[in-house]
């Protein structure tokens, strides 16, 4: 039987969720009139890395664990105390996305670090795809020459002098996403170069890749700036044509490689809401050690989980082996060691 090599449901959402970007950028960029053809490279890696993405995460949610987590992460979410949970969501938001805060207690540098790389890259993400598609354009105010405005999809949103301190800004925000990234980066780099057990465990593809290609694309980013500003544009085609091939390197390795958990963090909000609805619907009680470990609403979903991957853990009396806690399966295998020892009258060779 010839092995399936493709998941046809992710297949087709995926075709449409691109398709469906496709006619978002015509629109957006008033049917291409806003579009820059100088970026068409990026626009092509960009829809690639977006078919990919959202074919993989398809893929991941139709995996029966993660797929009952998301079910259940949405009804909790939109029902009973919807504005409390839309809060909760909100907050986790904050501290877990934009702040990091689960890394800190693995060490504060190795926090600043690793939020200095989302930061860098959430900026340069919310700034390079609507530009790249259109969606954003900057023009001259009409009978000016030192007066821009910014337009979003099409619709003028602000104008400033070119000499202002929002010129300055905006005209160099990837500037300072770069500088953020390589801060983080660096510090990573040096780390997986240095630790011994980080050695010992690390791959190039995995670890190390992933880091390059953020200081590439942050270096070269760079350059380009200091090209046409200090050097009167010299090598600027040569850098740029390094920089687009960093970048799109990075876009095509978004759904295959380690910075697919940028896509995939923000689920563990869910995670959290569903623990957070179990516990107030009652924990479970270790039918060995009589202690609760857990909630009872994970254990009723980890049987329709096991069971739904071919696993049946339940026994003729109606007992699962899930019932019990981790302390409670390693009593109760010690116990049946021991009674086997006693009945093969061997009880301590």
């Amino acid at each position: 039987m010839k092995e399936k090599t493709f998941n046809t449901k992710a297949l087709l959402i995926a075709t449409a969720a691109s398709v469906f970007m496709v006619v978002l950028v015509f629109y957006g960029s008033r049917k291409l009139q806003n579009f820059d053809a100088a970026l068409v490279t990026y626009l092509f890696g960009t829809l690639f890395a977006f078919f990919g993405v959202v074919y993989r995460y398809t893929v991941w949610l139709q995996r029966p664990p993660t797929w009952m987590y998301f079910k259940r992460g949405i009804h909790f979410l939109f029902t009973g105390k919807v504005f409390s949970h839309l809060w909760f969501l909100g907050k986790e938001s904050v501290q877990n996305i934009a702040f990091q805060k689960f890394i800190y207690p693995r060490g504060k540098y190795r926090w600043l670090a690793h939020f200095c790389i989302a930061i860098g890259c959430f900026s340069a993400f919310a700034i390079t795809f609507p530009l790249t598609f259109g969606w954003i354009h900057f023009t001259l105010a009409p009978n000016s020459i030192s007066v821009y405005e910014a337009h979003f999809f099409g619709f003028k949103v602000m104008d400033f002098r070119l000499d202002s301190i929002m010129a300055f800004l905006t005209f160099h925000a990837l500037n300072w996403s770069s500088y953020l990234v390589i801060f983080g980066s660096l510090y990573y780099l040096r780390r997986r170069l240095t630790n011994p057990g980080l050695i010992a465990t690390q791959t190039f593809e995995g670890d190390l890749l992933p880091l390059l290609l953020l200081i590439a694309i942050s270096v070269t980013g760079l350059c380009l700036t200091y090209s046409y500003q200090f050097m009167k544009g010299f090598a600027y085609d040569f850098l740029a044509v390094i920089h687009a091939v960093t970048v799109i390197m990075f876009l095509i390795w978004i759904p295959f490689g380690k910075f697919f958990h940028i896509i995939q963090r923000p689920a563990q909000i869910g995670a959290h809401i569903y623990k957070k609805e179990g516990m107030k619907k009652g924990m479970a009680i270790c039918k060995e050690t009589g202690k609760p470990f857990t909630t009872q609403l994970h254990i009723d979903d980890l049987k329709i989980v096991t069971k739904q991957l071919g696993f049946d853990f339940s026994d003729d009396q109606g007992n699962s082996h899930l019932d019990l806690s981790p302390e409670g399966k390693r009593d109760r295998l010690a116990k049946a060691h021991l009674k086997a020892r006693i009945e093969g009258g061997n009880l301590f060779g």
